[in-house]
């Protein structure tokens, strides 16, 4: 069946139990997990509050501890379950596109990912990189909610 889990995250609830989901489900099946979380490029005007940073460096020093802090809950869950993981940090302004091409490049053959469940307009505003990434991956998808 499955024998490599990406596991994408953003650090919030709902993937941190995505992240729980996805690991059972590797521990079930026998297979190893990669854990992921994308960050944004460095850009000098941002929405994003996480971005506000003086200069790149910063910004990039202040992903890099969030994507410790993100992938840490992956590493230590696995490691709790007994699961092969590895993780993986990428900046990308892309984020389904960076997930899509992490499963692809390291082999996997499931991603396992949250849904943030929005709705109406805010689903049009916000978009959603799920259903990005269930509208262009060539790769299963499993989403949870």
């Amino acid at each position: 069946m499955y024998r490599h889990i990406l596991i994408p995250t953003d650090g919030s609830p709902l993937s941190e139990a995505a992240v729980k989901q996805g690991i059972a489900l590797a521990k079930t099946l026998n297979a190893k997990v990669t854990g992921l979380t994308v960050s944004a490029s460095f850009h000098t005007f941002a929405l994003d509050p996480m971005m506000v940073s003086d200069i790149p460096e910063t910004y990039k020093a202040d992903c890099e501890a969030r994507a410790e802090t993100f992938l840490g809950v992956v590493t230590s869950a696995a490691k709790a379950a007994g699961v092969p993981c590895a993780v993986e940090h990428v900046m990308d302004n892309h984020p389904y596109e960076a997930i899509i091409d992490t499963a692809k490049n390291k082999g996997c053959d499931l991603i396992v990912m949250a849904s943030h469940g929005r709705k109406g307009i805010s689903a049009l505003v916000l978009g959603s990189e799920t259903v990005k990434v269930l509208t262009h991956s060539k790769v299963p998808v499993l989403v949870c909610r």
